[in-house]
């Protein structure tokens, strides 16, 4: 009997009964062309063989490394973070390494970091960063992963699109917010406050236009005042609500795009010697982990978010014309809106 040192693929492919190909093909990590009974199957052969993968190798051949680019919006935010851990946790069963860069500490457009991501050939590049309204392709970050897709390299954008081009992973952030807003009517709040972030995002803009749509659904008057905006952020949303609270408004309800602005605001009312939820009921948007340590607790639409990083990088491993994936939403109401 051979040596594993010198057990060849072919011996793998003979002994699995399946062609060369298809013996590359499963133990190359490229599983998408390859039928999961045959991928245990050809396994199995290596295993009784002693075959070992050489990985250096196996990069050589396909020209991309062993490796994921990972591009954030912010590292330091629970959002980003929640996608990054599904991202490496997904990553890792498949035996690959992540590289995150954070658009927001590195000083470098997108664009210019896929750029350099690109030129390290990663087997698979994924963007969640906080979009533009205007869309995907304004500073040319579209095209530049569509062609290194169309190349044999993976790519996932974790997004808000209409149309949902190949390699998006799509959350309905509009619906989610119309159903929030629907349940908040539901339960007996009549006057609102809505606090968007910044009004030049996709993300936020699509939830504060979502949860007005669910308003109007309910037969509730819009907000006086409109939106107002602020950072996507906790200081963000403490200033947006103080200066609301210091303007006599008082809402029953005020609605926060994000989580972390929800936090922001409930800490301004109290500042204001008011109560979250008994005075003014709060809720958010992303069901971030720090939420168990708010009280009351808040009131928020669940996004999966580890499950988000997870399906982004499944996505990007698909086939270059395969359709984006999606993750689903929902309506959690907590302490932070009782029943009025």
């Amino acid at each position: 009997m051979k040596t594993p040192s010198r057990v060849t693929l072919s011996d793998v492919a003979a002994a699995a009964g399946v062609s060369l190909a298809t013996a590359s093909r499963a133990l190359n990590g490229s599983e998408r062309t390859v039928t999961p009974e045959l991928v245990t199957q050809v396994r199995a052969a290596a295993d009784r063989l002693g075959y070992v993968v050489d990985a250096r190798a196996q990069e050589m051949a396909r020209g991309l490394s062993a490796g994921v680019g990972l591009v954030l919006g912010d590292i330091a935010d629970p959002y980003f973070a929640g996608i990054a851990s599904g991202v490496i946790a997904a990553a890792a069963e498949r035996g690959l390494v992540v590289t995150m860069s954070a658009i927001s500490a590195s000083g470098r457009s997108e664009r210019e970091i896929v750029g350099l991501l690109r030129s390290q050939r990663p087997r698979a590049i994924v963007l969640a960063n906080s979009r533009p309204r205007e869309g995907l392709d304004d500073d040319g970050v579209a095209a530049d992963l569509a062609a290194y897709r169309s190349a044999g390299g993976g790519t996932a954008i974790v997004a808000d699109v209409e149309g949902r081009p190949s390699g998006t992973v799509a959350v309905d952030n509009a619906a989610s917010a119309r159903a929030l807003a629907v349940a908040l009517a539901g339960i007996g709040y009549s006057s609102f406050a809505v606090l968007g972030g910044a009004p030049d995002l996709d993300t936020p803009h699509r939830r504060a236009t979502g949860f007005l749509a669910g308003l109007a659904d309910a037969g509730v008057a819009p907000p006086e005042g409109g939106v107002r905006y602020g950072e996507f952020t906790r200081d963000g949303g403490y200033a947006a609500m103080a200066e609301l609270l210091d303007a006599g408004a008082r809402p029953e309800c005020v609605f926060a795009v994000t989580d972390m602005m929800a936090v922001g605001a409930m800490a301004a009312i109290r500042s204001r010697g008011l109560r979250p939820g008994a005075d003014i009921g709060v809720a958010g948007f992303d069901d971030i982990t720090m939420l168990q340590d708010v009280s009351p607790s808040l009131s928020t639409v669940r996004l999966p978010l580890h499950l988000l990083g997870r399906v982004a990088l499944e996505t990007a491993l698909t086939e270059a014309d395969a359709p984006g994936g999606s993750v689903a939403a929902e309506v959690i109401l907590r302490d932070s809106t009782p029943p009025r």
